[in-house]
């Protein structure tokens, strides 16, 4: 069989990466907008590799009683696969059994990668997995739709703004955004006349959109004397590329209020983008620092990838005016917002470096004692969608901190990472999942670990 050709299959289960599964004759294949249960027509969109391929519904035939209109009409099964646009990939799926899916994905993460047998087992029942309930907890479960504060558009070379279409580069112009705050929406219906590149949209606490262009590269002139000039022993040159001059509106600082403190940040820098997203998360993690018995204000501790000193914030509240906490963060404006941001606490510091170059610098220079202190402390980190790493989570035990907070937006890196955490003699104590973003396949996570000992 070849890409485009029609298939019927049974959905049986749901996998990591907003896709359900199926077989035909033995292969696996995944299917966007499917539910497990039901019977559907597909288009097989890659049948390039011998272990899987990939595949669109183009027809419901035996439909889960879970099964909603898309909430956003233009990724509905009705519209061709090639034209639905990407980011709701659970969308037409009923909300509850959103998150019981979600759950089951985290799960199965946990068991697989993470090598917990049984990972309900693994916790004490007074420090249960996943919330109270043992189900994923939302952020705020009548706020289904309007909660994205952050939204990047593409424009091609023919002018078309939109997002990409699905597991491609393809822009879908669409007349409404319904995951993103009415006010972004408005302003996007109003874009027109942008070069090929990105549009970022961001709304902060003040309620003002600012709109962020980034125009794509643009090829660099050709050397003189020729088409592209030569190298080393005669051969061409690559053609190289020029970046577009940065729009000053990603620089600006904007203010992001969490409970009743002000957090400063780029316009165009990370921030969540769940209007809600980092107020629960911050409150995760006190619940987490209490959890782990609290935060020793003698002691060091450590904010990894800490961006604009979010969580150093709650970390040193939960100290005290005197705590001594390091944030770590690579972007250096970042840096720069944390030591404003974190600027109360006289013990706290911004630094700015990679993660694995600051901790092996501090593995091999550290003194004794700033070694004990961070022994008693704990270390936090919140690293991108790929997770920490073997090599980072290594070093982290190495410093035996008394405790580690991790706080995660994919639960197969998240379960990798718990793996080689418990290798060291880590345990999970506590594992809360947030699904803090409705009507696709992504969620949040935050573990808190202890020394086994």
């Amino acid at each position: 069989m070849q890409d485009g050709d029609l298939l019927d299959l049974d959905i049986t289960d749901v996998a990591h990466g907003g896709v359900f599964v199926a077989r035909h004759e033995g292969r696996v294949v995944f299917v966007e907008g499917a539910i497990p249960g039901e019977r559907v027509r597909v288009e097989l969109t890659d049948t390039t590799k011998s272990a899987f391929w990939r595949a669109d519904v183009v027809e419901v035939l035996d439909a889960s009683p879970h099964r909603r209109p898309h909430v956003w009409a233009a990724a509905d099964v009705s519209v061709p696969p090639a034209d639905r646009p990407g980011g709701a990939d659970f969308g037409h799926i009923e909300r509850v059994h959103q998150r019981e899916l979600k759950t089951r994905v985290l799960l199965e993460a946990l068991e697989r990668f993470g090598g917990m047998t049984s990972p309900a087992a693994t916790m004490s029942e007074a420090s249960p997995v996943l919330g109270a309930g043992g189900e994923i907890v939302d952020a705020e479960t009548a706020d289904a739709t309007r909660w994205r504060t952050r939204v990047s558009l593409h424009v091609d070379d023919a002018g078309r703004i939109g997002p990409f279409a699905a597991r491609s580069h393809r822009v879908i112009e669409t007349p409404d955004l319904p995951l993103a705050t009415s006010e972004i929406e408005e302003v996007v219906r109003s874009l027109d006349g942008f070069a090929p590149g990105r549009i970022d949209l961001v709304q902060p606490s003040d309620g003002s959109v600012r709109v962020i262009v980034r125009p794509a590269p643009v090829a660099a002139p050709p050397a003189r004397g020729g088409a592209q000039g030569r190298g080393r022993g005669g051969r061409p040159l690559r053609p190289r590329s020029v970046r577009a001059p940065e729009d000053p509106t990603a620089r600006e600082s904007v203010i992001e209020r969490v409970g009743g403190r002000e957090f400063a940040v780029d316009a165009g820098g990370f921030w969540q983008v769940h209007r809600l997203a980092a107020s629960t998360l911050t409150g995760a993690v006190r619940t987490a620092l209490d959890a782990a018995g609290g935060v020793d204000p003698a002691a060091h501790h450590l904010d990894l990838y800490g961006g604009v000193g979010l969580f150093a914030a709650a970390l040193a509240e939960a100290g005290g005016p005197a705590t001594r906490v390091t944030s770590v963060e690579a972007d250096a404006r970042a840096t720069e917002h944390a030591g404003e941001n974190l600027a109360e606490w006289v013990g706290a510091r911004a630094e700015t470096d990679r993660t694995d170059r600051f901790l092996a610098r501090l593995l091999a220079q550290g003194s004794a004692a700033e070694r004990a202190r961070l022994a008693q402390g704990v270390v936090l980190l919140d690293p991108p969608r790929a997770g920490a790493g073997r090599a980072v989570v290594e070093q982290i035990a190495a410093l035996s901190p008394a405790s580690v907070v991790y706080v995660a937006c994919d639960p197969v890196a998240l379960a990798r990472d718990l793996g080689t955490f418990r290798a060291h003699g880590y345990e999970p104590l506590r594992i809360d999942a947030f699904d803090l973003f409705p009507h696709s396949h992504h969620i949040e996570a935050v573990t808190v670990l202890a020394r086994a000992d």
